[in-house]
């Protein structure tokens, strides 16, 4: 171990376990979470969303724990709990008020929390502080203190894991942005940014996402203006690309818990402000409304007088070679054919059934060997298995003339079998 204060790390999911795992090599550490099936598993020494390897959880000093009372005592407490959005795209800071309760219960004098969460500037010191103050009936600045370091995870990405990327930082007091220094810079190889303040790193953390969303939106606008002039995106992006300063952004659905969701807590924060954010709220727009463009497009070249036509969907997941369901856009493509009376089969070798079943009432076929002759087959997440596919599949999954509609191009330049109608983006 590498220091003996005893940390804390509340939410066990895509982002709290990794971070709990790689602190628990260098200090006592008790990973909390609410969900005891999650805890069961963790301890059987398997993680489900396959963010930890097996051999990793089951080695792992990280004790977990679905009992509040075993943080007891703890230095610091770092938070990294979801924040959604609600049907009405509002911020949903729920889970977050329910931490901060968890945390108040046991919180005792001179402990430092930190959250990871994605929020608006002012939610940590505005919010999060008065609410562990009424919970513990301690004072914050006094008593307690608090920190911000925003999460950076990115699902399936073995490269930047959290052991590696730089995290930024930023406490109440200048001692308490030296302790997550201290921290943070043991768990790391990539180095802490001291922020100028809690407000500047939560502000850091929410526009960075909000990037992405707006330079994807534009791709997926011009994607839909030269899809109008017989113009495929992917021709028009190896061109592009060859530019030094070109910024190699895809066309496609966006989803996941980040990029879909963070700008609309800047869009909401703006609000509050008086201003309307109209280039954040149009990037939004714009990409949202992928998944019903496409459904279209299939439709539009299935022909008009195709009726309950048999499409296979495959893909379910926000993104290639992750398990990760949440705020999936795909189910956006599957509700607008399925309206126009089509049948769709779904299929994901990565999505778990359960939670298909669960959250968007999907039932998710196991195995394409027992699937074939669909008027339209759509590759909407471009899974490593699917990439691999022979000829054979196609001929046998697709019926002579049908369509196969390669969303995120994976099949570009594979041997697909003749006489049948292939449509990108």
């Amino acid at each position: 171990m590498s220091g003996t204060e005893k940390i804390s790390v509340i939410g066990l999911g895509y982002v709290g376990l990794p971070l709990a795992v790689a602190i628990a090599r260098h200090f006592p550490t008790v990973g909390f979470d609410i969900d005891e099936a999650r805890i069961a598993q963790l301890r059987a020494g398997h993680d489900r969303t396959r963010e930890v390897e097996d051999d990793a959880m089951a080695a792992t000093a990280l004790h977990c724990t679905a009992d509040p009372a075993e943080m007891a005592g703890c230095a610091v407490y770092i938070v990294t709990v979801p924040t959604p959005v609600d049907q009405w795209n509002k911020p949903d800071l729920s889970p977050l008020k329910a931490a901060c309760k968890t945390v108040g219960d046991v919180l005792t004098p001179g402990a430092t929390v930190v959250f990871e969460s994605t929020v608006y500037p002012g939610v940590t010191e505005d919010l999060c502080g008065p609410l562990l103050e009424r919970f513990s009936g301690l004072t914050c600045g006094t008593d307690f203190f608090l920190g911000y370091s925003p999460e950076r995870i990115n699902p399936g990405d073995r490269e930047h894991t959290v052991d590696r990327i730089t995290k930024v930082i930023a406490g109440q007091t200048p001692e308490v942005t030296e302790q997550l220094a201290r921290v943070y810079g043991t768990v790391t190889t990539g180095g802490v940014f001291r922020a100028a303040s809690i407000k500047a790193a939560e502000a850091a953390k929410v526009i960075e996402n909000a990037q992405r969303d707006i330079n994807i939106a534009f791709i997926n606008e011009i994607t839909m203006i030269f899809q109008r002039m017989g113009l495929s995106i992917q021709d028009v992006l190896a061109a592009s690309n060859t530019k030094w300063n070109f910024l190699p952004f895809q066309p496609g659905l966006v989803g996941g818990h980040c990029i879909g969701v963070d700008p609309f807590y800047l869009a909401e924060c703006a609000s509050q402000l008086g201003h309307h954010p109209e280039i954040i709220l149009s990037g939004r727009k714009v990409n949202d409304s992928m998944g019903h463009y496409i459904a279209d497009r299939v439709m539009d070249l299935m022909g008009p007088d195709k009726e309950n036509a048999r499409v296979l969907v495959m893909g379910l997941t926000f993104k290639e070679n992750v398990p990760d369901l949440r705020n999936t856009r795909v189910v956006d493509i599957i509700a607008k054919l399925r309206a126009k009376g089509h049948v769709v089969d779904v299929h994901d070798p990565m999505a778990d059934t359960e939670e298909a079943a669960r959250y968007y009432q999907i039932e998710l076929k196991r195995s394409l060997d027992e699937l074939s002759g669909y008027d339209a087959l759509i590759g909407a997440v471009p899974h490593t298995p699917y990439k691999a596919l022979a000829a054979d599949a196609f001929q046998r999954l697709v019926k002579p003339g049908g369509l196969i509609a390669d969303i995120k191009g994976m099949w570009r330049g594979a041997p697909l079998p003749q006489g049948m109608q292939v449509w990108s983006l």
